[in-house]
C-alpha cells in the first residue's frame, strides 16, 4: 500500500562562534545590507556598534540567515541573541577591514558572487510577487480540476493473511454469515487496518499495488473477492462503496497552487535567461569525432 518528509545541532557558547560557523557569505550579505542606509521611519534603529546603526530589518534578516541554527529561545531572548549576533558580526567585519582583508582578490571574487546571489534572490522574489495573482491561481486550480475529471475511487476493507489456505478458510466463513469486521480484527495481519475491521478508506487505482487494485475495482458494492495474492500476502477484499473522486475545494489547496505558480514562473524566467545568454564551459573539451581514414 502506498503512503504519502534529526539533525544534531552544536550549541555554541556565544553568537560570535556562530558567525564563524556560518562564514563569510553571511558577513558579505549583511555588509551589502549595511551599505544601503536609505531607511524609512518604519525601520527603527535598535542598537549601535561604534556608531554604526543596527535596524529592525537587520534583525529580521539575521533571523532568516541563521535559520535552523538558531537555538530554541523565548522571543525576548531570541531578539537579544540576534542583536548580539549582528553586533559581533559588525565588530569582526570592522577588524577584518582594518587588516585589509577586503582588498584581496579572493575576497573580491567572493563578494561579487555574494552580490550576484542577492540580486538573483531579489529578482526571483519579484517574479514570484508578479506571478501570484488571483486569476493565475484560479486558472491553475480550474485546469487541475478538469484533469481530475471522472477519476474513480473505491472504499474497501480487507483481511490480510499469510497463506492461501487461511484466506480460503476465512472466505468460507464469510459466505456462511461470518462478520467481516470481527474476523479482520481477529485474523488480519495488517496492523494499519485490523483494529478498524480492515477499513482502508477511499482510494484510487494508483494508490494500491495493481494486484490489489484490479480485483477491488471490478467488484460491485457489497461484494467480497476470492483470495487475492500480493507481495504482502493473501487478501480477502470487501467493497463498501464506489464514487467519483471529489475535487478539493479551492481554499483547501490554495497554498499548494501558489507554490506551483511561483516555482513555474521562476523556472520559466531562468530558462528564458539561459536561452538568451551565452554560457561557455572552459573546463570541458568539446566533443570531437575521430577523423575517418581516407579511402584509397
Amino acid at each position: 500500500m502506498t503512503t504519502v518528509p534529526a539533525s544534531i545541532r552544536s550549541t555554541f557558547a556565544t553568537p560570535l562562534r556562530r558567525v564563524l560557523l556560518i562564514g563569510l557569505a553571511a558577513i558579505v550579505a549583511f555588509a551589502v545590507v549595511w551599505a544601503v542606509r536609505g531607511r524609512a521611519q518604519s525601520d527603527p534603529v535598535v542598537a549601535k556598534v561604534n556608531g554604526a546603526e543596527i535596524h529592525e530589518s537587520d534583525v529580521a534578516s539575521a533571523e532568516q540567515e541563521i535559520g535552523q541554527n538558531l537555538p530554541p529561545l523565548q522571543p525576548e531572548a531570541k531578539r537579544d541573541y540576534l542583536i548580539t549576533y549582528i553586533s559581533d558580526m559588525m565588530l569582526v567585519a570592522k577588524a577584518a577591514e582594518d587588516k585589509k582583508l577586503g582588498d584581496t582578490d579572493d575576497f573580491k571574487r567572493k563578494l561579487a558572487l555574494a552580490r550576484s546571489k542577492l540580486l538573483m534572490e531579489a529578482l526571483l522574489q519579484n517574479e514570484a510577487k508578479t506571478a501570484v495573482t488571483e486569476a493565475a491561481l484560479r486558472k491553475v486550480y480550474d485546469d487541475a480540476i478538469k484533469q481530475i475529471g471522472e477519476e474513480k475511487e473505491v472504499q474497501a476493507r480487507h483481511i490480510l493473511v499469510e497463506t492461501e489456505d487461511e484466506a480460503k478458510t476465512i472466505l468460507a466463513s464469510l459466505k456462511t454469515g461470518g462478520n467481516f469486521d470481527a474476523i479482520a480484527k481477529e485474523k488480519s495481519k495488517d496492523p494499519g487496518s485490523k483494529e478498524n475491521g480492515g477499513e482502508l478508506g477511499y482510494f484510487s487505482k494508483d494508490q494500491m499495488v495493481p494486484e490489489f487494485a484490479e480485483p477491488a475495482f471490478k467488484l460491485d458494492k457489497g461484494q467480497i473477492s476470492d483470495p487475492v495474492k500480493t507481495q504482502f500476502g493473501w487478501h480477502i477484499i470487501k467493497v463498501e462503496d464506489k464514487r467519483t473522486k471529489p475535487a478539493p475545494a479551492y481554499d483547501e489547496v490554495k497554498d499548494q497552487v501558489e507554490t506551483y505558480v511561483v516555482r513555474k514562473a521562476q523556472a520559466e524566467l531562468v530558462q528564458k535567461l539561459r536561452a538568451e545568454g551565452k554560457i561557455e564551459r572552459l573546463d570541458k573539451k568539446p566533443d570531437t569525432k575521430p577523423a575517418e581514414p581516407e579511402k584509397k
